[in-house]
């Protein structure tokens, strides 16, 4: 069973004055008159082998998430609230041992919140071949093919294809967010992808 991890944490600072501290971005409705969290809720009808899923939030803003899930048409999740940001890592830990405490093993696949992701099915079949190789014990990425040098994002570069299913390959080295120069240079020298942000792995095995 996949149970789906969504992280609701961030303030979106860098869509001010759209996304305030009051009402982040992943609360915004962005597209097609929803907010970019309904949208997350929406893109799991296409997996329906997912358990009840988990979203990790601000206390400040429980009450508003809470609403937009249930409108969302989620009457069965789970809300774990921070009293304080601590970024990613920490979030995923805390939800990785809830899980261990409180539901049987599968994987953990890590969203966030404020994705915009057109195609339902490709995002599924993705998925799929994640949640393979998670249970073999990988920790997983998704990456996104680069349409040009941005600077905005890490990049991901890869090594050997890792099992039969195909587009599941080795990390051979990470870099975080590069310069104009560097981000061409990957580019043209190497086969690299953006990182999501998006990850699966096991709770055994991330902890």
């Amino acid at each position: 069973m996949i149970t789906p991890l969504i992280l609701a944490g961030g303030q979106g600072v860098r869509s001010w004055p759209f996304s305030r501290h009051t009402y982040p971005k992943p609360l915004l409705p962005l597209i097609n008159d929803i907010s970019l969290l309904q949208a997350t809720f929406r893109r799991l009808d296409a997996l329906k082998e997912c358990a009840p899923p988990i979203v990790i939030c601000n206390r400040d803003h429980a009450y508003l998430i809470e609403d937009q899930i249930r409108e969302a048409g989620i009457d069965e999740f789970s809300l774990i609230l921070e009293p304080e940001g601590r970024n990613t890592a920490p979030a995923i830990a805390v939800a990785a041992l809830w899980l261990k405490r409180n539901r049987s093993p599968g994987s953990m696949l890590v969203l966030a919140a404020d994705h915009f992701i057109a195609d339902k099915q490709a995002f599924a079949s993705a998925v799929r071949t994640a949640d393979v190789a998670s249970r073999d014990g990988q920790l997983v990425t998704f990456g996104i093919k680069p349409s040009g040098p941005a600077t905005g994002y890490g990049y991901l570069q890869i090594g050997r294809e890792l099992t039969a299913k195909e587009g599941v390959y080795a990390l051979e080295g990470f870099i975080e967010k590069p310069d104009q120069k560097q981000a061409q240079a990957l580019l043209d020298s190497v086969d690299c992808y953006w990182n999501s942000g998006m990850f699966m792995f096991t709770p055994d095995a991330i902890i």
